[in-house]
């Protein structure tokens, strides 16, 4: 395909500001918590403060009788099945057994797991009732670490027989030719800790369910809602057609929020149920041991290179701690390290095997750049310790090994069983990188590596990535209203990367059409259009953008017919100029004017295959051997995204996501005790970046090399800056002190330990 040609509006490539930030910030956002119904009531989830254990029975009846309460909801009121929920992504046989039945029915199998609800009239006597529910749960031994997991001593799922649900793995070239004779080989073994996604508004959700329509309504959905209502339907034994989800404003999402959870279910079966209105908040203890985690995964990990440093053979065997189920994104970050984990390089043997293994923690899922973040941290760990090994420059070493555009489009291994190919589409990766050295002048600064001034050592080091994004089905629809403006309908959802802004962009600059011409865009609500993906994996700008495109050539096309007929001349003789048609003779007819003629124009965009942006990233650092504070002085971040509708929202993506990944390789961390309790329930312990944290970030986007996968050339960029924030912090702090980290987090605690000669705290 040939990228689109800008038209004469040229807001496609403008720096507009975001449409949704006025209302956001006058307070105006319409949240999940801002909602209310006639006879509304509360939900408050009641969960298992038990890791493992038999549950034996649930005594509610003190709480029945408390003020207020209308009803506790148990496995025992959802009849004899109790529903599981679906996987949504890479699903295979053998995870079905993993899968999460929306409330514990006969075990608990984590801290959090939901075993009744509360509904009530007020939320704080929801939250008292749920106090006087008293479970009898036998404990069983806490399955806590991958490694006792494997061993197969306590099982979570006794039918099974085993704790692993499978082995993914990813395949390229003869990997034992590779090794053969190879005159160097590094191995090591490298861990990335569990941690998560912490939007600024946790889950929430209100349902309506109208028993003379026989239609459920479900408020607050986010991310995939057309999934979700397909899902939700089957569960309830309801039409899909009589499923409605609509999206309010949403404060993240960052891939955790928005996927089927168990309240997902729970709620609206309690609306269906009492024939009321129910509303259930998510508070922020629930989220962190409630949402998706994520991350948390080891690597033994091997390179076989030649003495000038590039690398003939990757090969790797990795866990990934899936906590206590399978969820609906459960196995797409291993089954991203499977294909990932050559990121950008010209390796061509590769094998890299995954096992996923379940335990007594809370199930995980997908976190912005998932599998991604792990596999540039097992990689970028590796290629420096190779460097330093055979004393070649890691920048060399990196040059060397960097995919060539004239070998574009380069194949990725093929995950098997899943048999799942992949290509980066097109790129020069060597150009991002080189601009990032240059920018961030590394020449001068490798200089300090390693220096001790003024009482703490400086660290430098640089790595690259790609993101791959922008594949399966998205839909749109562009509507001609009586005023002669443009409203656009997208399956897409808004999750605060800002799509109202870019799709007025595109739609507007296809339509010829100033920004005040595009009446808005409603995105995320199931009845917009008849089929959409959602807002994931970075895919939104190429997916529904690229709909959007096709949808305002259909739409032209209609106009001008009007117009035609209007004009008594040949549709291919009108021209359309700014919201009017205009004929040969220079008559013109409004859009206004024709708008009861011209239909609402579909545009439905599908593609199996997936765009690859990419770039480089350095950093300079200092650490302070006394406290183990690692503080960022300069950060630099280039990357080649394709065509770029809107550089400001690019920029802001880009500077949020390497926050997100310095908080998330620094501060973040959730800690498991021996007998499954969370350690870090609240922000005292989980801490998080604040905004005078790391004020010294420099990005710059380039739009190279348009994707040839799509019309409009572009590449998804939400995930990038997130993705080799570990391998390249972790480098750093190597540099400065002289040492090896294999583990993340980098925190204080940590990095001190490795400054004395200690090992560090072991992750539990």
């Amino acid at each position: 395909m040939q990228a689109t040609q800008h038209s004469g509006n040229r807001l496609i490539g403008a720096s507009i500001e975001r449409f949704e930030d006025l209302r956001f910030l006058r307070g105006k956002g319409t949240y999940v918590a801002d909602l209310v119904r006639p006879g509304l009531l509360q939900a408050v989830m009641v969960r298992s403060a038990v890791a493992h254990g038999w549950l034996r029975g649930i005594d509610a009846s003190a709480a029945r009788a408390m003020p207020g309460v209308v009803a506790v909801l148990t496995a025992a009121d959802l009849g004899d099945a109790v529903p599981r929920i679906p996987i949504r992504l890479d699903a295979q046989a053998s995870y079905k057994p993993f899968e999460q039945p929306v409330i514990a029915v006969d075990k608990v199998r984590y801290v959090g797991e939901p075993i009744a609800v509360v509904i009530a009239e007020t939320q704080a006597q929801a939250e008292d009732a749920a106090d006087a529910v008293i479970a009898d749960i036998e404990p069983l031994p806490a399955v806590v670490a991958a490694s006792a997991a494997l061993t197969g001593k306590d099982l979570l799922v006794e039918a099974v027989g085993s704790n692993s649900p499978a082995t993914i793995t990813g395949v390229r070239g003869d990997i034992e030719a590779a090794f053969r004779d190879a005159p160097y080989v590094r191995k090591a073994h490298l861990r990335t800790h569990r941690h998560t996604a912490i939007p600024m508004e946790p889950r929430g959700l209100l349902a309506v369910w109208d028993a003379a329509d026989g239609r459920l309504t479900l408020l607050g959905a986010a991310k995939v809602p057309y999934h979700n209502r397909r899902a939700l339907a089957a569960l309830m034994g309801l039409p899909e057609s009589k499923v409605d989800l609509i999206e309010n404003d949403v404060g993240g999402g960052f891939g955790v929020r928005g996927e089927f959870y168990p309240e997902d279910f729970l709620v609206p079966f309690a609306a269906r149920l009492i024939g009321r209105p129910v509303r259930w908040l998510e508070d922020r203890r629930e989220h962190l041991m409630a949402t998706n985690h994520s991350r948390e995964a080891e690597c033994e990990i091997e390179l076989a290179c030649d003495l000038d440093g590039r690398i003939r053979g990757l090969r790797a065997r990795s866990i990934v701690n899936m906590g206590a189920y399978i969820r609906t994104t459960g196995s797409t970050p291993p089954r991203n390290i499977a294909q990932v984990l050559p990121g950008p390089y010209a390796i061509e043997h590769v094998l890299s095997a995954v096992t996923l293994v379940v335990s007594n923690k809370t199930p995980s899922g997908t976190y912005r750049g998932p599998g991604r973040y792990e596999s540039d941290f097992f990689r970028e760990r590796m290629i420096d310790l190779a460097a330093k090994d055979l004393g070649i420059d890691r920048v060399e070493m990196r040059r060397r090994n960097l995919v060539r555009e004239a070998d574009m489009p380069w194949p990725m291994p093929t995950v098997v069983p899943l048999n799942i190919p992949s290509e980066c589409d097109s790129g020069d990766y060597s150009v991002t990188f080189e601009r990032c050295l240059e920018e961030f002048g590394w020449a001068d600064k490798a200089k300090l590596a390693g220096q001790l001034v003024d009482g703490v050592r400086h660290g430098i080091a640089v790595g690259c990535y790609i993101e791959g994004a922008g594949s399966g089905k998205e839909s749109a629809r562009l509507i001609l209203q009586a005023d002669g403006r443009v409203m656009v309908n997208v399956g897409s959802s808004g999750i605060g990367q800002g799509i109202e802004t870019v799709f007025r962009q595109i739609a507007g600059d296809l339509l010829d059409l100033p920004l005040d011409r595009i009446a808005g865009v409603q995105h995320g609500s199931t009845g917009l259009v008849e089929d959409g993906g959602g807002s994931f994996s970075s895919r939104s700008t190429v997916m529904a953008g690229t709909a959007i495109s096709l949808a305002a050539e259909k739409l032209k096309a209609s106009i001008k017919a009007a117009a035609a007929r209007r004009l008594a001349c040949s549709p291919d003789a009108v021209d359309i100029v700014e919201g009017a048609a205009r004929g040969p003779d220079a008559r013109t007819v409004t859009f206004a004017e024709i708008s009861a003629e011209v239909p609402a124009a579909d545009g439905v965009y599908s593609s199996a295959k997936r765009t690859y942006s990419y770039g480089a990233h350095a950093v300079h650092l200092t650490v302070d051997p006394g406290t183990g504070k690692v503080s960022v002085r300069d950060y630099v971040a280039v990357e080649d995204v394709g065509r770029i509708v809107n550089p400001a929202t690019l920029h802001g993506q880009a500077l949020g996501a390497i926050v997100q990944g310095l908080g998330g390789t620094l501060l973040e961390h959730l800690v498991y005790d021996d007998q499954g309790q969370l350690l870090t329930g609240s922000f005292a312990d989980y801490l998080m970046p604040t905004a005078s944290d790391f004020p010294r970030i420099d990005v710059h986007a380039m739009e190279l090399k348009p994707s040839p996968n799509n019309p409009l050339g572009a590449k998804g960029a939400g995930e990038g800056g997130i993705i080799p924030v570990g391998g390249l912090i972790a480098n750093a702090v190597a540099d400065a002190l002289g040492v090896e980290p294999y583990e993340l987090p980098l925190s204080p605690e940590r990095v001190w330990a490795l400054a004395h000669g200690q090992s560090p705290p072991a992750s539990r």
